[in-house]
């Protein structure tokens, strides 16, 4: 008799399986909408939707405490503008009506009455007691749109998302995860646009030896989509023992300016993902304010930090700098707001301390780059400067960059260099072969116990600045790279290989004369 097969049971899905398929799935449906046209459109758009499913989750926890301690709640967001009462029912409004209630300056609402819509209603919250939840919303909403044409293919994204539980902490940290590929993907398409994502192997290594301390204030001037302050929260989380300490690294640690709107919104939402309650984001340009005004209650203890490098400032901003310290460059203005930002007597953990990121330009810039050096090497420790190999930063730039290190323990001595090297036989990193953070792991090695190396040198301060402040110093074991010398360099190498070869041309003309006799 033929023995009966029984099918096996197929193995439940992982909380990253289920939360990846319905994120595709959700993504799926925005590629069949009209007006969205790609990564960019889709993730800031999928973005703005789950922001508002959070915020629900979170304000629906928070009632249920506020119940059990007897409180009152004020929510931030009213009825009937809460997820649950226009979102959360799979049958909800759709099609026109739908789009309607979300974009129109006014409209008649889920509960039948007339009022403002949805977007006309979060752009105009303000804050209340204190709680400035509203003017993140408003904020966050203020610079998003909804590109969407189909009202039903939104209903269908929104039942999509309906399925996401904020509140579950597994959730939570995988969504967390998911978030940060989307953001790598959206950075890939971004192309030359993608200034506001830095590899997570570079952040993670320049918090690590950083090391910013719980009690500690944390800056990124230029946060992005929050890849600093992220990895900053994850690093002081570990440190953590009390209902106190989870309240100092909620409200009083991490800080961060970020004025494109779209950025500003991804930053939100990647801190929310990663369990940080309340980011405090300033939505205005960091360099605003006029720098001999900026005192020691503006002042923190880290900085962390890649700020653009390439763009540049209108006038009004550049007058907030001393007038030998103008200039239209965005990265010297941000490094003089950095060297202004760090507070000026040491904390409980030591002195304040900060890692940039900067381009090679800033490294033999002459003139006000050049000054502003000067000032860095002597009010300020720069006691190390690693160098980053080509395609760290590929696909949307292959500019050379280097990470600096400075703290306020006093003037420059000596200067560590540390190279960090390509991988064996590759000639640089690249979208699908990408720096990897294992490949610090000599670099951490080297850290704690300094000596020179194929790898790592020292240079003296007083040389440097007897150089016109040029920090672009090669690796003195290392092969010349002549692609990226400073031009002057450049310029003398091949006036010196002209004069050469004029005068082999001589010789050779003078033999060819004394053969001919």
């Amino acid at each position: 008799m033929a023995r009966t097969r029984i099918p096996k049971a197929s193995a439940p899905l992982t909380t990253a399986q289920q939360l990846g398929s319905l994120i595709k799935s959700a993504r799926d449906i925005m590629r069949k909408d009209k007006g969205l046209n790609g990564d960019l459109d889709r993730l800031p758009m999928l973005t703005w939707i789950m922001f508002l499913k959070f915020l629900d989750d979170l304000e629906l926890q928070r009632l249920e405490e506020a119940k059990l301690a007897g409180k009152k709640f004020r929510p931030a967001i009213e009825l009937p503008y809460r997820w649950r009462d226009w979102a959360a029912k799979p049958d909800g409004i759709t099609g026109d009506e739908l789009l309607a209630f979300i974009n129109a300056e006014e409209c008649t609402r889920p509960d039948g009455t007339r009022g403002p819509g949805l977007f006309a209603y979060l752009r105009e919250l303000s804050s209340l007691n204190g709680d400035d939840r509203r003017d993140v919303i408003a904020t966050v909403f203020r610079g998003v749109d909804n590109r969407m044409k189909s009202g039903y293919l939104l209903r269908d994204v929104i039942n999509k998302v309906h399925g996401i539980r904020f509140t579950s902490s597994e959730e939570l940290h995988t969504l967390g995860a998911l978030y940060e590929s989307m953001l790598r993907e959206m950075r890939d398409a971004a192309g030359d646009s993608g200034e506001f994502y830095t590899p997570r192997p570079v952040v993670r290594f320049m918090v690590e030896v950083v090391n910013p301390r719980l009690g500690e204030t944390v800056l990124d001037p230029a946060c992005g989509t929050g890849g600093f302050l992220v990895e900053a929260f994850n690093h002081l989380s570990k440190q953590v023992k009390t209902v106190a300490d989870r309240r100092l690294l909620q409200t009083q640690s991490l800080f961060g300016y970020e004025p494109k709107p779209l950025p500003y919104l991804l930053a939100q939402m990647n801190l929310l993902l990663h369990n940080h309650d309340g980011p405090q984001i300033d939505p205005g340009n960091a360099l605003r304010f006029k720098l001999t005004e900026i005192g020691e209650k503006d002042r923190v203890d880290v900085i962390l930090t890649n700020p653009p490098f390439g763009g540049e400032e209108e006038k009004g901003i550049q007058g907030n700098f001393p007038e030998d310290r103008q200039t239209s460059e965005t990265a010297l203005l941000f490094l003089q707001l950095i060297m202004r930002r760090l507070r000026r007597t040491p904390g409980k953990f030591g002195p304040a301390r900060a890692a940039v990121v900067v381009p090679n330009g800033t490294l033999f810039g002459d003139g006000v780059c050049a000054r502003i050096k000067e000032e860095l090497l002597k009010e300020f420790n720069l006691h190390t400067l690693l160098r980053l190999p080509k395609g760290v930063f590929a696909p949307y730039t292959d500019i050379e960059t280097n990470l600096l290190f400075f703290d306020r323990s006093s003037p420059t001595k000596d200067i560590w260099y540390y190279e960090h090297p390509l991988p064996e036989g590759r000639k640089q990193y690249t979208k699908t072969k990408p720096l990897q953070f294992e490949e610090f792991a000599p670099c951490f090695a080297w850290w704690k116990k300094r000596e020179e190396n194929d790898r790592a040198w020292r240079v003296s301060a007083v040389d440097v600045m007897a150089n016109n402040c040029n920090l672009d110093i090669k690796n003195p074991r290392g092969k010349v790279d002549f692609e990226h010398l400073p031009p002057e360099q450049l310029a003398e190498d091949i006036l010196k290989k002209e004069q050469r070869i004029v005068e082999i041309m001589g010789e050779i003309k003078k033999l060819l004369g004394e053969a001919a006799q």
